[in-house]
């Protein structure tokens, strides 16, 4: 990085920071530190929910995943807009017409304080971890890639978003979104325009969608059934409402972004701006993946895009296999060369396979050298990680990009991440403050209820800090937010669907129900992360939601009517068949 890139960088995010703090400082009441005074136009809470969703992890992963598996992610978010609609018309008009501050004050509504309470933990546990990845994730790729203290990076994160979390609440998280989301557009779409003028001068942008194509990354749709196919059709319509439902509509970092609304109309046409603008912008992102894996057919990439990978296997006993790898994947490059000149100049389907066949052989090496990675890290006793998916756009940025942007689209990715923590941070300390401390002590003035939210603000980033310290890398960042989501959401969102269409289910049936279902949850994750069943984690969200809805129905049968019995026969049906379909 040169100067400039630093000024840069520094520069925005101060400003930011700066801004945030500055333009929302003074919050005296609850009303404005929780709920932003109810003030948000329904442009900033659809930027603000966007941004809370797009954290760093998608600016670094999503890339990623479309330069080695293609444009088949975006399926994952085909449920979204249905579930937008759903959530407007029904979770919005409740949530607005009892003036709650948590999703979960509704449900000691409707049920009783033990299932609110169980509810919001579910909901700190979940969101807790899922903090200190948001700030984990760009810290652990900028200090492999660029050289800097991990431990280091993890804290400045923390402390940039604790400084006007802390400060301003709802109204500074809203405020700074906004801003946020104009540099990380701004950002994205400098990068997307650069790749493609990268490019030789003879592939035009057509022609690089082809050359995508022959190599299978513009495979959109998959309407198979195959449960091996993590992201299918039917996973993101399905699977994909489900999580959707429950992410939008019951976690308190989402439902407090629209709760700040100045009114009804406000809230729901922020949550439609979001199911409108989501999946073309995901759509985008990966495309823009897409663009830098066509970028990297014509020019050399390196055999593992995570240098600390490369640096660990090359001082190792493997090093000699592994040059020996790396000279067969540039023989690969030279073949490929030829094979799409000839395809740019007169398409054919025999040339198409030729391509798709030396990208197939690329990637056997690129895995070999994986395997050769994970033994070098083992006989050194060294932590690494082999999978490189997570590396990939900001080797592009770090390598091709001129003085400025390099230090720009640094901004975007931290200033996603910062985006991201402070709407966790802001909803953690709410939950914290609402549903367990103001729920179970005596009446506290509002310049009591500020000053503790401020003070649980600052306890969970200083958690976030801590657990983005202790995080280890997974397969796919952007995965294993997802996966974390999934294992708590479909629980939480069936405890709500029964609060809000089975009247006659009483708390007690529920409390049971859902600790049950989370014990069977994680239960399911575990026996297919030891492969003894074949669940996608996006089917959890699912799954979770029937089991929770079918024994707290079981259990409440003699009090159901015809309507709710019936609806109970269709959930077993429907598990049933499903769990047959998983044991196959």
């Amino acid at each position: 990085m040169q100067t400039l890139d630093w000024i840069v960088l520094i520069s925005t995010l101060l400003l930011i920071v700066g801004y945030g703090t500055w333009q929302t400082r003074g919050s005296k009441n609850v009303q404005d530190f929780l709920k932003g005074g109810n003030s948000s136009k329904w442009w900033t809470i659809g930027l603000s929910v966007m941004a809370t969703q797009a954290s760093a992890i998608t600016f670094l992963s999503t890339p990623g995943q479309a330069f080695n598996d293609g444009m088949g992610f975006v399926q994952f978010y085909f449920g979204l807009p249905i579930a937008m609609v759903v959530i407007c018309m029904v979770f919005i008009p409740l949530y607005h017409k009892l003036k709650v501050y948590t999703a979960y004050e509704f449900l000691e509504t409707r049920f009783d304080l033990k299932t609110r309470t169980l509810t919001a933990i579910l909901f700190l546990i979940q969101r807790g971890l899922a903090a200190g990845i948001t700030i984990f994730a760009p810290a652990i790729i900028l200090s492999a890639v660029l050289g800097w203290n991990l431990l280091l990076l993890n804290i400045i994160i923390g402390v940039l978003v604790i400084i006007y979390t802390v400060s301003g609440g709802t109204r500074a998280v809203n405020v700074t979104q906004k801003h946020q989301m104009v540099v990380i557009f701004t950002g994205m779409v400098i990068a997307f325009v650069l790749i493609i003028n990268k490019l030789p001068a003879d592939i035009t942008f057509s022609k690089a969608l082809d050359i995508a194509g022959a190599s299978g990354k513009m495979e959109v749709l998959d309407f198979s059934f195959n449960l091996n196919n993590r992201y299918t059709f039917w996973s993101g319509i399905i699977g994909g409402t489900f999580l959707m439902l429950s992410y939008f509509g019951t976690d308190q970092s989402q439902v407090q972004r629209y709760l700040s609304g100045k009114s009804l109309k406000e809230m729901q046409l922020g949550l439609i701006f979001n199911g409108l603008l989501k999946v073309p912008m995901q759509f985008f992102i990966l495309l823009v993946g897409v663009m830098v894996f066509v970028f990297y057919q014509f020019n050399p990439a390196p055999m593992n895009f995570n240098p600390t990978a490369t640096e660990v296997v090359l001082n190792s006993e493997y090093a000699e296999a592994y040059k020996g790898l790396q000279l067969e994947q540039e023989k690969i490059f030279n073949d490929k060369q030829t094979l799409i000149n000839k395809y740019t100049a007169e398409e054919s389907e025999q040339l198409k396979n030729y391509i798709h066949l030396a990208n197939l052989a690329s990637d056997d090496i690129r895995n070999e050298a994986k395997l050769l990675i994970d033994k070098a890290g083992e006989s050194q006793q060294v932590k690494v990680e082999s999978n490189d998916k997570d590396y990939v756009f900001i080797h592009f940025i770090l390598n091709n990009l001129p003085r400025g942007l390099i230090g720009l689209l640094l901004a975007v990715i931290l200033s996603a991440a910062m985006s991201s923590t402070s709407s966790e941070l802001n909803a953690l300390a709410s939950t914290t403050t609402i549903d367990l401390y103001k729920r179970n002590t005596s009446e506290k003035t509002d310049e009591e209820m500020v000053k503790t939210s401020r003070l649980f603000t600052l306890a969970w980033g200083i958690i976030a800090i801590g657990v983005a310290c202790v995080a280890n890398l997974a397969e796919n960042l952007i995965q294993l937010v997802n996966i974390i989501g999934s294992i708590f959401y479909g629980n939480v969102l069936g405890i709500f669907l029964l609060a809000f269409f089975f009247k006659t289910v009483k708390a007690n049936a529920v409390f049971v129900a859902a600790l049950i279902t989370q014990v069977l949850v994680i239960s399911l994750f575990l026996l297919n992360e030891y492969e003894f069943i074949n669940l996608p984690f996006l089917w959890l969200n699912f799954v979770g939601c029937m089991i929770v809805m079918a024994i707290a129905l079981l259990i409440s049968f003699k009090d159901l009517k015809n309507k709710s019995r019936l609806a109970l026969s269709v959930i077993a049906i429907a598990l049933c068949s499903f769990g047959y379909v998983v044991m196959l």
